[in-house]
């Protein structure tokens, strides 16, 4: 069953099977998971879309084909037009960021629409959408293909929804106090006979300077693990070769 609270990704008349599926693991990397096909040129299913897609096949297999843009976003109450300003279409113009922000606030489906990958949508087309969604480009080179296209709106609706950043689960929590001490009283003890430490006068001071540079990084302990190893197999004598 579809989640209505997700906005829906509706490609008008694409052309390749590659774009399909490129467009379909960007919709999943964002947790978009809802595609409708209005007149895919090539048919569907297309059997170029499941390689470009890399493992989004439930976006792939899920999605719905339709003949005319009308009935693709018949049940949706807000349709954004993914265009330039159309020429005898007064509409208002959003970023992809504030349409992201409105389809969180607003009360009923929403959908992107984007269009055939040469010509973009049509007049027609954009004339159902309730505002065209627009980015800042570089007015000498401002062609996005498609997947590129549906990223951004993909990526600014899910900042609203606070998705999990995958790095920051990853990352460990700083060594505790203890461990941290152990390391620095280690190489402390290494440095003591080779006279790090003089002159007596400015003994002090170049302890406090070591224990700062060894505390700022926030090693966790496993990090702390491997330079205690390195400092241990530099203790130890050469071995014999």
């Amino acid at each position: 069953m579809a989640d209505t609270n997700k906005p829906v990704v509706v490609l008008v008349r694409p052309q390749l099977g590659e774009n399909i599926g490129k467009a379909a693991r960007a919709m999943l990397n964002f947790g978009l998971t809802e595609m409708r096909l209005v007149e895919p040129r090539d048919g569907w299913p297309n059997p170029s879309a499941g390689p470009a897609a890399a493992g989004a096949d439930t976006v792939l297999e899920q999605a719905r084909v339709f003949a005319t843009t009308a009935e693709a976003v018949a049940d949706c109450a807000h349709v954004y037009a993914t265009t330039v300003r159309k020429r005898g279409v007064t509409k208002p113009v959003l970023t992809p960021e504030a349409a992201a922000r409105e389809m969180t606030e607003n009360v009923g489906r929403s959908a992107f629409l984007f269009g055939p990958e040469r010509s973009g949508l049509e007049t027609e087309d954009v004339a159902l959408a309730r505002a065209i969604l627009t980015v800042p480009i570089n007015p000498e080179f401002g062609s996005l293909n498609l997947a590129q296209a549906v990223i951004l709106c993909a990526y600014e609706w899910s900042k609203n929804k606070k998705l999990v950043q995958p790095t920051q689960e990853e990352l460990l929590p700083p060594a505790p106090q203890e461990e941290l001490e152990g390391l620095i009283e280690h190489l402390e003890r290494m440095l003591e006979p080779k006279g790090y430490y003089l002159p007596e006068s400015r003994s002090d001071a170049t302890r406090r300077t070591l224990r700062g540079v060894l505390t700022k990084p926030g090693w966790n302990h496993l990090e702390v693990r491997t330079l205690r190893g390195v400092l241990s197999s530099l203790e130890r004598p050469p071995r014999s070769r």
